[in-house]
């Protein structure tokens, strides 16, 4: 694994996470008339913290977009699951709540787990598949999974919708960083005129502010120890589908190392959710709703 894929990846994660609870200290305080509207972004982009967290985003996604051009995406999503990480420390300086049991197993599950998933599977990147029928049917899968999730999700605004807009804002993240891989492919290739030929980078835009909208409207309506874990755990999951399915990526495929990439998994996504469940991370969203205020 090379040194400067891992800076790159975790000081994403740092930017990522840090920027996440910053959005969602601003975005809890919309209207919630503007619940999965452009008009949502439009409000938000007058509060300085909503813009303090957006830029630290932009440049966790400039970081992560950089570490993906120097390595699989197999091996960089794991890495920015981390964000977690970094969004549970400023909570915590926040609310001024100890780590406790829950929060150390939590770091220890998360770090454990991207730690085997990368040792057994030993991420390696090949010739990226051909056929255009994959990839479609691939992010077609994706982009449909986050379609039916933010359709059930309107049906139930203050239940199980942050939750579901969250999954699915993280499968659309998964497939943005797959086409930021590609997009970055094509440029090394063949320059600013090969890379705005193609449909990718219009993807990378398109599916990056419908994300935004939905993880906001998350942010909005629930706490976030409900939205952000959800995200964070389908983020990654839905990268490494598409880099094994059609960018190339490679893994160790004998038994004990499919066996140990599972648990890898299992353990990252047990780690987010007790992480993401902390005392810690801030509990609820404000009172009254009002059209938001400057600051």
């Amino acid at each position: 694994m090379s040194v400067l894929v891992l800076v790159l990846a975790v000081s994403a994660a740092c930017c990522l996470g840090i920027g996440f609870v910053l959005q969602q200290n601003a975005a809890q305080r919309a209207p919630l008339g503007d619940f999965l509207s452009p008009r949502l972004l439009l409000d938000l982009v007058r509060v300085p913290r909503w813009l303090g967290g957006i830029a630290l985003m932009v440049a966790g996604m400039v970081l992560g977009a950089v570490a993906l051009s120097q390595g699989e995406i197999s091996l960089v999503e794991p890495l920015l699951a981390t964000n977690l990480l970094f969004a549970l420390a400023l909570s915590r300086h926040q609310t001024r709540q100890p780590l406790g049991r829950q929060g150390w197993t939590g770091l220890a599950l998360l770090a454990g787990g991207v730690t085997a998933f990368i040792v057994a599977g030993q991420p390696e990147g090949t010739a990226a598949v051909a056929d255009p029928v994959r990839h479609w049917l691939i992010i077609g899968t994706m982009v449909g999974l986050a379609l039916l999730l933010t359709t059930c999700a309107k049906r139930s605004l203050l239940g199980s919708g942050p939750v579901l807009l969250s999954l699915a804002a993280g499968l659309l993240y998964g497939v943005q960083d797959a086409l930021t891989r590609v997009s970055g492919q094509r440029f090394a290739e063949g320059g600013l005129a090969e890379l705005m030929t193609g449909w990718q980078p219009y993807g990378v835009l398109v599916i990056g502010v419908t994300g935004l909208v939905l993880v906001q409207s998350a942010f909005e309506t629930a706490p976030l120890r409900m939205s952000l874990p959800a995200m964070t755990a389908a983020q990654p999951l839905a990268g490494i589908a598409c880099g094994v399915g059609f960018l190339g990526d490679r893994l160790r495929t004998d038994t004990g190392a499919l066996a140990w990439e599972a648990a890898g998994l299992a353990s990252i996504v047990a780690g987010i959710v007790l992480l993401g469940l902390h005392p810690a991370m801030p509990t609820g969203v404000a009172a009254p709703r009002r059209a938001l205020q400057p600051g």
